[in-house]
C-alpha cells in the first residue's frame, strides 16, 4: 500500500472516531433532556391530580396542593360540616394543633373552625391556648398550614368578638405580616381575615390596637394597619367617633397623608372625608366653642398637616378623591 492510501485510510478512521463520540454526545444529551421533561411532565400530572377539587361528604373543597403524597382542602366557612364527635375532638385539639405532622394540624385547624362555628361556648376556656397554637400555624414555612391557619382565624374573629382581645396581638402581628407577603394565595386570605377583624372585633377595642402598627418600620404594614383602622372607625358611629375623640382620629389620620405608600394615603383620605362627614353632623354653628371643619382642623394640626388634610377634604367634596 502507498504512503498516499496509507495516509488517506488514517484520516478516514480518524473521522469515523470522531462521528462515533459526537453520536454519542448528542445521544447522551438526548436522554437526558428526555428524561427531564419525563420527570417535569410527571410533577405537572402529580400537581394537576393533587389541585382538582375533592369533595369530603358534603364539605365542597377549594382544594390546592402541597408537593408530597398528602392534600389540604381549603373549605369555605359556609361549606364546613358540624363533627360527629365533639368531646373526642376537643380531647385532642391542643396535641393535634402542636403536632409535627402537618397534615394532623390542618385537620385540628379546620376542627377550631367547625367547633367556632357549631360549638363555640366549647372551647371559650381555652381560647387563649388555642389562638397561641394558632398563631405558631400562622408562622409555619408550609403554605397549606399557613393558610389553613389564616381561615381559621377569620372563623374565631366571627365567632368570638371581643373575647379574644387578650390574645390578639400576636395573631394581628402575624395577619399584618401575611397579608404583606408576595405570595398571592396567602396575602388574599390574611386581607380577608383582616376584614373580618374589623366587621367583628368593636373599633374602641381594635383602634388602640391598631394604632402602633401605623408607625411600624415596614411600609406594607403601616399600610395594611392603615386599611383596618380606616374601616373600623366608621363601625364607631358618629356618637362613638365623638367620645373617642374626633380630634386624635383626625391626627392618626392626617399622618398616614405623607406615608411611601398609597394604599396608607388612600386609606387617610378616605377616612379624613368620613371625620369631616361625621364633624359637620353634629357641628353646632351657634355653638362659640365648635367652628367650621377649616379652624377646627387648623386648631388641631400643625399648618402644614391642616393645609393637607384641607386640600384632601376640599378636593372631595367638589368630586371623588381618586381610587375612592
Amino acid at each position: 500500500m502507498s504512503g498516499k492510501a496509507l495516509r488517506d485510510l488514517n484520516k478516514i478512521l480518524g473521522s469515523e472516531k470522531k462521528n462515533e463520540s459526537s453520536s454519542k454526545v448528542s445521544f447522551t444529551k438526548q436522554f437526558v433532556g428526555n428524561a427531564d421533561e419525563n420527570v417535569e411532565e410527571c410533577q405537572k400530572k402529580n400537581s394537576a391530580s393533587l389541585v382538582s377539587p375533592q369533595t369530603n361528604g358534603k364539605e365542597i373543597a377549594n382544594t390546592t396542593a402541597e408537593t408530597g403524597s398528602s392534600e389540604v382542602e381549603y373549605i369555605e366557612s359556609e361549606n364546613l360540616n358540624d363533627l360527629e364527635d365533639v368531646d373526642a375532638s376537643l380531647k385532642a385539639l391542643l396535641a393535634s394543633l402542636d403536632s409535627k405532622d402537618w397534615v394532623l394540624v390542618c385537620e385540628a385547624l379546620n376542627n377550631v373552625r367547625r367547633l367556632s362555628i357549631f360549638h363555640k361556648e366549647t372551647i371559650l376556656d381555652m381560647l387563649g391556648d388555642v389562638i397561641l397554637l394558632v398563631v405558631k400555624s400562622l408562622k409555619n414555612p408550609r403554605s397549606a398550614v399557613c393558610k389553613t391557619a389564616i381561615m381559621t382565624s377569620a372563623d374565631i374573629f366571627s365567632a368570638y368578638n371581643d373575647n379574644l382581645i387578650d390574645s390578639l396581638d400576636p395573631l394581628l402581628t402575624q395577619l399584618l405580616l401575611k397579608s404583606s407577603q408576595d405570595k398571592r394565595f396567602v396575602c388574599e386570605a390574611a386581607e380577608r381575615a383582616l376584614v373580618a377583624m374589623t366587621k367583628w372585633v368593636s373599633p374602641v377595642l381594635l383602634l388602640p390596637k391598631l394604632q402602633p402598627y401605623l408607625k411600624n418600620r415596614n411600609p406594607r404594614i403601616r399600610a395594611k394597619a392603615s386599611m383596618c383602622f380606616c374601616r373600623s372607625v366608621p363601625q364607631l358611629g358618629v356618637e362613638g367617633i365623638k367620645a373617642y375623640g374626633i380630634d386624635k382620629l383626625i391626627q392618626t389620620a392626617a399622618s398616614q397623608l405623607s406615608d411611601q405608600l398609597p394604599e396608607s394615603r388612600e386609606a387617610a383620605r378616605t377616612l379624613l372625608l368620613e371625620l369631616q362627614t361625621v364633624y359637620e353632623k353634629f357641628h353646632d354653628p351657634e355653638d362659640p366653642d365648635m367652628g367650621s371643619w377649616e379652624n377646627f382642623c387648623q386648631s388641631k394640626l400643625s399648618p402644614l398637616s391642616a393645609q393637607a388634610v384641607l386640600r384632601v377634604t376640599n378636593i372631595g367634596r367638589e368630586g371623588p378623591v381618586l381610587g375612592s
